[in-house]
């Protein structure tokens, strides 16, 4: 079974370019929604996830959000502008809004 990293679309406009990158690089990708379960994903074998951005803002009530156990499956995970907040986020950080843009 091949390695895979899983790429986790929240809606960003870049995740295409995200998953093509990493196969420029002789790695297999896949792009999955944002909200597969984990045991899909180990099931899977995948090695790495990328959380992408997106529109939303972790600080919205009901904004999407991937399954908690992802950050459960020992695989590194990388967040992406709001991928990272989310991380951040659930993983007991603290995300706010900023006084300047």
């Amino acid at each position: 079974m091949p390695d895979i990293i899983a790429v986790l679309d929240f809606g960003s406009q870049y995740t295409q370019v995200i998953a093509r990158r990493i196969r420029e690089a002789n790695v297999l990708s896949r792009i999955y929604p944002y909200n597969t379960k984990a045991s899909v994903l180990k099931k899977e074998g995948v090695k790495g996830i990328i959380l992408s951005g997106g529109p939303s803002s972790v600080l919205i009530k009901g904004s999407p959000r991937p399954d908690a156990k992802v950050f459960e499956m020992g695989v590194p995970i990388l967040g992406i502008c709001y991928g990272e907040q989310l991380m951040a986020h659930m993983l007991g950080g603290k995300v706010g809004k900023s006084a300047q843009r």
